[in-house]
C-alpha cells in the first residue's frame, strides 16, 4: 500500500512537471507570436516600403517634394464661394517637364499590386508607397497603403480611397485618428504633387460600409457622416478599434492643390 501510494504521487508529480513544461513552452510560443505580429513585421514592412519610395523618387528623378504652398496666399472662403477650391500651379494646358500636362486628374494606368505613388502625412509622420489594389499579401502586409482600384486616382473629380493597417505590417495608418481638419495629406505622383486637406472624420462604422468610399462618399450606416455633392475627395480607412478588424475608422479630405514634379 504504502508502495502504491508512493508511486501514484510520483506520477502525480511527473504530470504536475510535465503540464508546467507545456504551459512555459506554450507561453514562450505566445511571446515569440506576439514579439513577430508586433515588433518583426513592423520592422520587416517599414523596411520594404522605404525601398520602394526610394526606388519610386530614383525612377521619377526626383528628390522627395515639399509640402506644397502656393505662390500666393490660398483666398479665403466665403458664404458665396464654393465649397471646394483648388489650386493649380501653372497653365493646366501647358506642357509639363515630363511630356504630360501639370493639369490635377492625369491619367494614371497602375497594374496589379504595382506601387506607383507616394502618400506623405506630415503630421503623423507618414511616408508610404500606394499600390494598386488592398490585398493582404500583395499590398497592405508590405507595409503599403491600398488602393480601392473601383474609386478615383489622384486629383481625379471623385474620391482617391486608400486603405492601410493601423497595427502591425508597417502600421502606416496607426494614428490617423490624431489627424485634424486642416492637417495636408500629399499624394506624389510620377510627374504631379497633390495636396489634399483633412476635412472631416467618421470614427467608427461597419467594415461593409461601401458608401465611405463612393465617388461622393456619404456613410450608408452613419448618414450624418460624408458629402452631397461631387468634388476632389480622398478617403483614408483603416481598422478599429486598434488591433481588432470589427469596424472601420474613416479619414476624409479635399484636394486643395496640385503642381508638378
Amino acid at each position: 500500500m504504502v508502495q502504491g501510494g508512493r508511486a501514484r504521487r510520483a506520477w502525480a508529480a511527473r504530470g504536475l512537471w510535465a503540464g508546467a513544461e507545456l504551459a512555459v513552452t506554450f507561453g514562450l510560443l505566445v511571446l515569440l507570436l506576439v514579439a513577430h505580429q508586433l515588433w518583426w513585421t513592423n520592422r520587416e514592412a517599414r523596411a520594404e516600403a522605404g525601398r520602394t519610395v526610394h526606388s519610386l523618387e530614383r525612377e521619377w528623378g526626383a528628390a522627395p517634394a515639399a509640402p506644397a504652398v502656393p505662390a500666393s496666399p490660398l483666398p479665403a472662403p466665403s458664404s458665396s464661394a464654393p465649397d471646394e477650391e483648388v489650386v493649380v500651379w501653372g497653365d493646366p494646358g501647358a506642357p509639363h517637364p515630363s511630356g504630360g500636362k501639370a493639369a490635377s486628374g492625369a491619367k494614371i494606368t497602375p497594374h496589379g499590386d504595382q506601387a506607383y505613388a507616394v502618400i506623405r502625412i506630415p503630421r503623423i509622420g507618414v511616408t508610404a508607397p500606394i499600390a494598386q489594389g488592398i490585398s493582404k499579401a500583395g499590398v497592405l502586409d508590405k507595409g503599403y497603403v491600398g488602393h480601392y482600384v473601383q474609386s478615383a486616382q489622384p486629383g481625379q473629380v471623385g474620391n482617391f480611397a486608400l486603405a492601410g493597417h493601423r497595427n502591425t505590417h508597417g502600421e502606416p495608418f496607426r494614428y490617423i485618428n490624431e489627424l485634424r481638419a486642416g492637417d495636408q495629406v500629399m499624394v506624389e505622383t510620377r510627374d504631379t504633387v497633390y495636396t489634399y486637406v483633412v476635412d472631416s472624420t467618421l470614427p467608427q462604422t461597419s467594415a461593409r460600409d461601401s458608401g465611405t468610399i463612393a465617388a461622393v462618399p456619404r456613410s450608408d450606416v452613419k448618414p450624418s457622416y460624408g458629402y452631397s455633392t461631387p468634388g476632389h475627395y480622398i478617403t483614408l480607412t483603416t481598422c478599429t478599434p486598434e488591433f481588432t478588424s470589427t469596424y472601420r475608422l474613416v479619414v476624409w479630405g479635399k484636394l486643395r492643390a496640385s503642381r508638378p514634379r
